[in-house]
């Protein structure tokens, strides 16, 4: 198949992003639709990259001292009703289960959106002394939330997540873990995803339901809208006193701990795609990508040559990069397309002349550039990967820094927003003047600038109280 027709199964990129998206996740068969409304089959590649994400996430966490565990799928419906403030924010998107056993259920069962409620309550049994805090918990597991217009991994009713949830004496400690796991979720992005984030606290009215803090990790996709990557959330006391999270202190007396979450989902994957992707399909950072090199024979039927790529492939291999052999029946040109398409960071070419002269064709995926190397050569394949991972990045940084612009008028925002920019702007932390804008601009404050100097609001004129990020979002 011709390069130019394999590309052109996929829609623009720059005249039809969304469709373009839902090529590339389908034609790579990143997923399939479920035969429930709204949600996603996750087929192998896909849940390859999810592995990985969560393989490099839980070691990060682990080192921080975090322990993983379990809580129950199904949830009590009164738990939800304990924290006035979440239940509210959370009824639209609740999926609640009345009939078990040819029986209707006594009290109703809420599978679980989010699990603060349940590890509320365990917490209150398993808190008793200072001397049991902090506990800092996790759980990697599957949640929720009914929908009603749903995009793989970017929005669907069920989708796949860690979630993780302490307890400490203090608010300052809390505070404190609060900001930290915004820090390793922004370390990750950068180091593991080669994706630049903004980090900041969230609005009043984008917070999460029933918190006293939340902070956000958003990161601009290809076509200049915003995509929440992740967020913690500092819970103060709201949902230790709801459930009971005591303690008896060193001085004897009786307190309530203070909690805090955070958490990132699948989503991350739809981050990667419109991040990096281009109009051959996918551009995978090495860190998560399922397959690092793939060996592509040429002649492969000729004596010695798959001989040879098998063997570089266990160099590869024994040095640590995922590495696969096509020595499939198509032709080099389809495999190639076909590597491209599903984002293999680096591939290798082998053929009867690069083996007499000891050598072996790369192809590096971000800039589709190809250079020579000795043949088998690991070091400079992971020096490769290497450098592809830090220009994703570079590439990805600029682009983000290029498209933050400043307003002061609304008309300013609206043409900064039309134009797929993120816009920095004063805000006087009134919501009639945030509901404005949105009305206005389709436009959402995404986190706030802590050293931003923009003096005035952009709705009202008044001073401005913070400096905020306003962005289209999915």
């Amino acid at each position: 198949m011709a390069k130019e027709q394999f590309v052109s199964q996929i829609a623009g990129i720059e005249e039809d992003f969304p469709q373009w998206y839902t090529d590339v996740v389908i034609k790579t068969k990143l997923v399939d639709y479920g035969p429930v409304k709204g949600t996603m089959v996750i087929r192998p590649y896909g849940y390859a990259i999810w592995e990985n994400i969560q393989r490099e996430l839980d070691a990060r966490f682990k080192r921080a001292g975090v322990e993983n565990s379990y809580f129950p799928l199904l949830i009590p419906m009164s738990f939800l009703t304990k924290e006035a403030e979440h239940v509210e924010g959370f009824a639209p998107e609740v999926a609640v289960v009345t009939h078990a056993g040819g029986a209707k259920l006594e009290e109703p069962l809420v599978v679980r959106p989010t699990s603060e409620t349940i590890i509320g309550h365990m917490m209150g049994k398993w808190v008793e002394s200072w001397r049991d805090l902090p506990l800092r918990l996790n759980q990697w597991c599957n949640v929720m939330r009914w929908e009603k217009t749903t995009r793989p991994f970017l929005r669907t009713s069920e989708f796949l997540w860690q979630e993780g949830h302490s307890v400490y004496a203090t608010g300052e400690e809390a505070e404190a873990e609060t900001q930290a796991m915004l820090r390793l979720y922004e370390e990750f992005a950068k180091n593991v995803l080669c994706m630049p984030v903004l980090v900041g606290r969230k609005t009043e009215k984008e917070k999460f339901a029933g918190a006293v803090a939340t902070y956000g990790m958003e990161a601009m996709m290809h076509d200049g809208k915003s995509l929440q990557a992740g967020t913690t959330h500092y819970m103060g006391q709201n949902f230790a006193k709801a459930f009971g999270v005591q303690f008896t202190d060193k001085d004897g007396a009786l307190k309530y701990g203070y909690t805090m979450s955070y958490g990132v989902s699948t989503r991350l994957i739809g981050a990667l795609i419109m991040t990096h992707g281009d109009q051959r399909g996918l551009v995978l950072p090495p860190p998560v990508a399922p397959v690092q090199a793939v060996v592509v024979p040429i002649a492969q039927k000729k004596e010695g040559v798959l001989e040879a790529c098998e063997k570089l492939c266990a160099t590869l291999r024994e040095a640590g990069v995922r590495v696969k052999l096509d020595d499939s029946e198509n032709s080099p040109g389809w495999k190639f397309n076909e590597w491209e398409m599903k984002g293999v960071p680096v591939r290798i070419e082998l053929g009867p002349r690069d083996i007499e002269a000891g050598k072996m064709l790369l192809f590096r995926r971000d800039t589709c550039e190809k250079c020579e190397a000795e043949l088998g050569d690991a070091d400079r394949v992971k020096e490769l990967l290497g450098a592809i991972s830090s220009n994703l990045y570079t590439v990805a940084k600029a682009r983000m820094e290029e498209r933050i612009v400043s307003a002061d008028t609304l008309g300013e925002l609206l043409d900064g927003v039309n134009g797929g920019n993120f816009v920095r702007t004063g805000w006087c932390g009134e919501r009639a003047c945030e509901d404005r804008v949105k009305e206005f601009a389709q436009a959402t404050a995404r986190v706030m600038d802590e050293n931003g100097t923009q003096p005035v609001c952009v709705c009202c004129g008044k001073p401005a109280k913070h400096t905020v990020f306003f962005a289209r979002a999915y």
